[in-house]
């Protein structure tokens, strides 16, 4: 049912991809039209540059600003093409220029001979390297995939759970309905950014569901873009569960349950379904009370407050 994957060794990204994902633009290409990238970390090339081979990142992508520029330009022209020779001689995954700054013809010469792509930005050093490291914090993110149903229910992200045959996307459908929004169904991508679980759905899959007895739809293209979203944290895990009349079920919500996901606790409620039972309002009354939750109210703490006050008196 859940498919964990939290260690990665990296990610193959197409240079078109991330120039387009980062807001860069690809001054030159390599061979493959690809790169690997494997650490959320960014490295400032200077030191290097200047001498100081120790401790250099090579696995990290490399931002060049005007430090490194006007270094670069103090030197000899022979200088300069053996300090950019030992940068990229280290096998870098790309390096990006600020500020619009022009690469040297000896930058273009040395990363075609090791194949190393070169983008260009007009955003300034500081906010290049914070875009570049979020970026890299969600493309490189611990994940695992869930059988399931995410959707937005009153700006809640709620993970419809449970076996087959127990109505995960009816219920889902009846909540679309309603005005509230799918972000995937059957398989849903989990990851963790920082303290956050944000799901999504794999993109050959995205909008689509499958309902027993109609088939395949598209539910942006039947319910409009206002049905669909493309990523949303899980804040609510209910898991469906076929009655059985010997199990007691918590009528109250006194007992907190979580579910891990990638090493967070994710509120869950287990949602007993029977005969006649209108599933979608439960799960959207559930989200509605989760909300509630979030921001300090908490039903069952004020019905116990009132019922204690009420003894005293």
């Amino acid at each position: 049912m859940i498919e964990e994957r939290e260690e990665r060794d990296g990610e193959i990204v197409s240079l078109t991809d991330f120039a387009k994902d980062c807001g860069v633009d690809l001054v030159q290409g390599n061979k493959s039209g690809e790169m690997f990238l494997t650490t959320v970390n960014i490295n400032r090339p200077g030191l290097l540059l200047a001498g100081f081979e120790d401790y250099f990142g090579e696995k990290r992508i490399q931002v060049m600003g005007n430090a490194e520029y006007y270094y670069l330009l103090s030197c000899t022209k022979e200088d300069r093409y053996k300090k950019i020779e030992s940068l990229f001689g280290r096998k870098i995954p790309c390096i990006i220029l600020s500020k619009n700054i022009e690469p040297f013809e000896e930058v273009l010469e040395i990363a075609s001979k090791y194949d190393i792509p070169i983008f260009k930005s007009n955003k300034l050093t500081s906010q290049l390297v914070n875009d570049l490291v979020t970026y890299l914090n969600r493309k490189l993110a611990p994940f695992t995939t869930i059988h399931g149903v995410l959707l937005e229910v009153s700006g809640i992200g709620v993970l419809i759970t449970g076996h087959s045959g127990m109505g995960k996307s009816e219920t889902a459908m009846e909540l679309i309905h309603r005005g509230h929004r799918l972000i995937a169904d059957d398989n849903v991508i989990a990851k963790r950014i920082q303290d956050e679980i944000i799901g999504t759905s794999p993109d050959n899959i995205m909008h689509f569901m499958e309902i027993r007895g109609v088939g395949i739809i598209d539910v942006r293209s039947m319910f409009g873009v206002g049905s669909v979203l493309r990523e949303k944290s899980i804040d609510l895990v209910i898991e469906l569960q076929a009655w059985e009349k010997d199990i007691e079920y918590d009528r109250l919500g006194i007992v907190s349950q979580f579910e891990d996901i990638l090493g967070l606790e994710i509120p869950k409620l287990t949602m007993p379904v029977m005969p006649g039972r209108n599933l979608a309002i439960v799960v959207e009354v559930a989200a509605r009370n989760e909300r509630l939750k979030k921001l300090g109210f908490n039903a069952v703490e004020q019905l116990l407050s009132n019922v204690n006050f009420g003894e005293e008196n």
